[in-house]
């Protein structure tokens, strides 16, 4: 199985920790005679429009220095870098010794792409057996920022997988398969923008009422502890104590030094045992929606395989929500009609005898690529306004051209200085984060941006 509050929030992240049995929250106990530190890795990619899927697995990760070499990663983890536009993963966790660290080294393996064709009917997925140029890549820190690790403290290593520069094309612009891994490597803390947890979706195992916990597993399988405190968001009337066993949850929040997630907020989706998700393809009548099934919970192969394309009919589902978007106003702005090719959501039902059964629908929040339209910024004041995108496939397919992006007071600019440094920036390529609505005079997909990212 895959992994996988205004309205400008970003679709975040699927948060993986790793053990020997490929599972569960993991850490080597200190020795307080050593004072060693914990280190938590994080990634996130600059990917390519039509790829959907980029499978690679990350043999290990080390960190490096003139003096020491230590391991960060060491349990092979197969990670889909392709479903992470401008998201983050939790990949490992793991106690080094204290130090300044200069570089990271990663080996990697197998690589499988999955590229959507939209002309097609219904759009279809094809994949591709990779061929990696470089196995082994080693990344220098930038040289004001090394990776600094301090005695019994807690420090993350942020990668930032880019697949734009890393999946070679022809003179057309396929894809040929021929990998070269392009890597960026950044130090983050925990309460960093980039070392926040912030979409990792699964099922409720057990709830530790008296000690402020529950235990959640994620869609491959793994386990992670979420702790809570007076400070922790749930919606509708829910509480740690009422949380339901099974219920299928999203949380956000902050890695903490033994591993788990200090959660702030927690969001029960559905009490159903089942859901697939993924982005939207195509849009009929009833409404049927045809999606590219990007995560699923249980296994439902072979019926609903993941990475494949699945049309499931809608008709009888009158429970619609926006994710972490908790009031009774959120199904005024997404429901059956307002459906658009480019969302992702999220499905929840049954699956009984084969056969699933939906019965809700969450919109989810997720990253869109595209090329920003030269002067089409427009500033309403300090970073309210909005600015326009060219995307070269799901969301200008469906809008027939460039679509709109909404921003906010509270929208996070990467390497940019707001609106005012977007409105000199040219064609600059972006990630931009958010929620999709569809825009109802015009029927096209609209952005609410969380964080606009100007690519390097």
């Amino acid at each position: 199985m895959k992994r996988f509050p205004s309205l400008a929030v970003l679709l975040a992240l699927v948060a993986l920790t790793f053990t020997a049995c490929g599972g569960g929250s993991s850490t080597t106990p200190a020795d307080p005679a050593n004072a060693q530190g914990q280190v938590f890795v994080t990634g996130e990619d600059a990917p390519v429009s039509s790829v959907v899927s980029f499978y690679i697995t990350i043999n290990s990760i080390t960190l490096n220095n003139s003096s020491n070499t230590v391991t960060v990663l060491s349990q092979p983890t197969t990670v889909d870098f392709g479903r992470l536009i401008g998201l983050r993963s939790l990949l490992g966790f793991n106690t080094v010794a204290p130090g300044t660290y200069t570089s990271a080294t990663f080996t990697l393996a197998n690589p499988v792409i999955y590229d959507v064709d939209m002309t097609t009917n219904p759009p279809s997925i094809g994949s591709i057996n990779g061929t990696l140029t470089n196995s082994t890549v080693t990344v220098a820190f930038p040289t004001a920022g090394p990776l600094t690790v301090g005695s019994n403290g807690l420090a993350g290593l942020h990668m930032d997988f880019n697949l734009r520069q890393s999946l070679a094309v022809d003179g057309n612009g396929q894809i040929t398969g021929s990998v070269n891994p392009v890597i960026d490597v950044m130090a983050v803390s925990a309460s960093s923008e980039l070392g926040q947890i912030t979409d990792f979706n699964g099922s409720v195992l057990s709830v530790n009422a008296s000690g402020n916990s529950f235990t959640m597993q994620g869609p491959w399988g793994f386990q992670e502890v979420i702790d809570v405190n007076s400070q922790t968001l749930f919606n509708g009337t829910y509480t740690l104590a009422s949380l339901p066993v099974d219920a299928i949850v999203c949380t956000e929040g902050t890695v903490q030094a033994d591993g788990s997630i200090l959660a702030s907020d927690v969001e029960v989706i559905t009490t159903d045992k089942a859901f697939i998700s993924g982005r939207i393809l195509a849009i009929n009548p009833g409404p049927t929606v045809t999606m590219f099934v990007g995560e699923e919970l249980p296994n439902l192969s072979p019926n609903i395989p993941v990475d494949t394309v699945y049309t499931v009919n809608l008709s009888a589902v009158t429970t619609y929500d926006v994710c972490f978007f908790d009031n009774w106003f959120s199904q005024q702005l997404f429901n059956g009609s307002t459906l658009v090719v480019g969302q992702r959501i999220f499905v929840g039902g049954t699956y009984q005898s084969g056969t699933f059964t939906p019965d809700m629908v969450s919109l989810r929040r997720q990253g869109v690529l595209g090329t920003l339209v030269e002067n089409s910024v427009n500033i309403v004041g300090g970073n309210v306004g909005s600015f326009q995108m060219q995307n070269d496939l799901l969301m200008s397919y469906s809008a027939g051209g460039p679509f709109t992006v909404n921003t906010g007071a509270g929208t996070i600019f990467e390497n940019i200085n707001g609106l005012t440094g977007l409105q000199a920036a040219g064609a600059a390529n972006l990630v931009t984060r958010g929620l999709v609505f569809k825009d109802l005079n015009t029927g096209k997909p609209v952005v609410w941006a969380h964080r606009v990212r100007v690519l390097q």
